[in-house]
Protein backbone atom coordinates (compact mmCIF):
# COMPACT_ATOMS: atom_id res chain seq x y z
CA UNK A 1 0.00 0.00 0.00
CA UNK A 2 2.86 2.36 -0.55
CA UNK A 3 3.90 4.13 -3.69
CA UNK A 4 1.98 1.76 -5.96
CA UNK A 5 -1.35 2.84 -4.45
CA UNK A 6 -0.48 6.49 -4.94
CA UNK A 7 0.47 5.90 -8.58
CA UNK A 8 -2.78 4.01 -9.21
CA UNK A 9 -4.75 6.83 -7.56
CA UNK A 10 -3.07 9.49 -9.71
CA UNK A 11 -3.63 7.48 -12.90
CA UNK A 12 -7.30 6.93 -11.97
CA UNK A 13 -7.80 10.64 -11.26
CA UNK A 14 -6.28 11.64 -14.60
CA UNK A 15 -8.32 8.98 -16.44
CA UNK A 16 -11.65 9.94 -14.85
CA UNK A 17 -11.17 13.65 -15.46
CA UNK A 18 -10.00 13.04 -19.02
CA UNK A 19 -12.98 10.80 -19.74
CA UNK A 20 -15.37 13.41 -18.31
CA UNK A 21 -13.88 16.12 -20.52
CA UNK A 22 -14.08 13.91 -23.61
CA UNK A 23 -17.71 13.01 -22.91
CA UNK A 24 -18.61 16.68 -22.52
CA UNK A 25 -16.90 17.50 -25.84
CA UNK A 26 -18.95 14.87 -27.66
CA UNK A 27 -22.31 15.41 -25.95
CA UNK A 28 -22.49 19.22 -25.78
CA UNK A 29 -22.83 21.31 -28.91
CA UNK A 30 -20.39 24.20 -29.33
CA UNK A 31 -21.78 27.68 -28.73
CA UNK A 32 -21.02 30.89 -30.58
CA UNK A 33 -22.63 33.19 -28.04
CA UNK A 34 -20.44 36.25 -27.41
CA UNK A 35 -21.58 36.52 -23.81
CA UNK A 36 -20.10 33.12 -22.98
CA UNK A 37 -16.63 34.50 -23.67
CA UNK A 38 -16.98 37.40 -21.26
CA UNK A 39 -15.39 37.19 -17.81
CA UNK A 40 -18.72 37.51 -15.95
CA UNK A 41 -21.69 36.01 -17.72
CA UNK A 42 -24.36 36.81 -15.14
CA UNK A 43 -25.48 39.91 -13.29
CA UNK A 44 -25.67 43.54 -14.25
CA UNK A 45 -22.98 44.80 -16.65
CA UNK A 46 -20.48 47.06 -14.91
CA UNK A 47 -20.56 50.78 -15.54
CA UNK A 48 -17.76 53.15 -14.76
CA UNK A 49 -14.65 52.32 -12.77
CA UNK A 50 -14.57 48.65 -11.70
CA UNK A 51 -11.39 48.77 -9.61
CA UNK A 52 -12.60 49.44 -6.09
CA UNK A 53 -10.92 48.96 -2.74
CA UNK A 54 -12.40 46.15 -0.67
CA UNK A 55 -12.44 45.93 3.10
CA UNK A 56 -9.61 43.69 4.29
CA UNK A 57 -11.83 42.51 7.15
CA UNK A 58 -13.56 40.06 4.84
CA UNK A 59 -10.20 38.50 4.01
CA UNK A 60 -9.24 38.21 7.68
CA UNK A 61 -12.63 36.73 8.52
CA UNK A 62 -12.12 34.10 5.80
CA UNK A 63 -8.69 33.26 7.23
CA UNK A 64 -10.20 32.76 10.67
CA UNK A 65 -12.77 30.43 9.15
CA UNK A 66 -9.99 28.45 7.50
CA UNK A 67 -8.07 28.21 10.78
CA UNK A 68 -11.00 26.63 12.56
CA UNK A 69 -12.03 24.55 9.56
CA UNK A 70 -8.56 23.01 9.35
CA UNK A 71 -8.66 22.48 13.10
CA UNK A 72 -11.68 20.23 12.75
CA UNK A 73 -10.11 18.30 9.87
CA UNK A 74 -7.11 17.44 12.07
CA UNK A 75 -9.10 17.00 15.26
CA UNK A 76 -11.33 14.17 14.05
CA UNK A 77 -8.56 11.63 13.24
CA UNK A 78 -6.84 12.53 16.50
CA UNK A 79 -10.05 11.86 18.44
CA UNK A 80 -10.39 8.45 16.81
CA UNK A 81 -6.95 7.25 17.95
CA UNK A 82 -6.53 9.38 21.10
CA UNK A 83 -7.15 6.57 23.58
CA UNK A 84 -4.68 4.20 21.98
CA UNK A 85 -2.03 6.89 21.37
CA UNK A 86 -1.71 7.84 25.04
CA UNK A 87 -0.15 10.90 26.61
CA UNK A 88 1.95 11.84 23.58
CA UNK A 89 -1.23 12.43 21.56
CA UNK A 90 -2.59 14.64 24.32
CA UNK A 91 0.58 16.73 24.41
CA UNK A 92 0.56 17.06 20.62
CA UNK A 93 -3.06 18.24 20.52
CA UNK A 94 -2.41 20.76 23.31
CA UNK A 95 0.46 22.20 21.25
CA UNK A 96 -1.81 22.25 18.19
CA UNK A 97 -4.54 24.09 20.09
CA UNK A 98 -1.96 26.55 21.46
CA UNK A 99 -0.84 27.41 17.92
CA UNK A 100 -4.48 27.86 16.84
CA UNK A 101 -5.17 29.99 19.89
CA UNK A 102 -2.21 32.22 19.03
CA UNK A 103 -3.69 32.70 15.55
CA UNK A 104 -7.03 33.55 17.13
CA UNK A 105 -5.40 36.12 19.44
CA UNK A 106 -3.58 37.67 16.48
CA UNK A 107 -6.84 37.98 14.54
CA UNK A 108 -8.58 39.46 17.58
CA UNK A 109 -5.75 41.98 18.03
CA UNK A 110 -6.01 43.01 14.37
CA UNK A 111 -9.77 43.52 14.76
CA UNK A 112 -10.78 40.79 12.34
CA UNK A 113 -13.64 39.68 14.59
CA UNK A 114 -15.28 43.12 14.60
CA UNK A 115 -17.86 43.23 11.86
CA UNK A 116 -17.78 46.65 10.24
Amino acid sequence: MGAASLIVLIIAAIAFSGIAILISKFVLKPTTNKQKGEPYECGIPTQGKTWIQLNVGYYLFALIFLIFDVELVFLYPWAVVAKSAGWIALIEIVIFFFILFMGFLYAHKKGALKWM
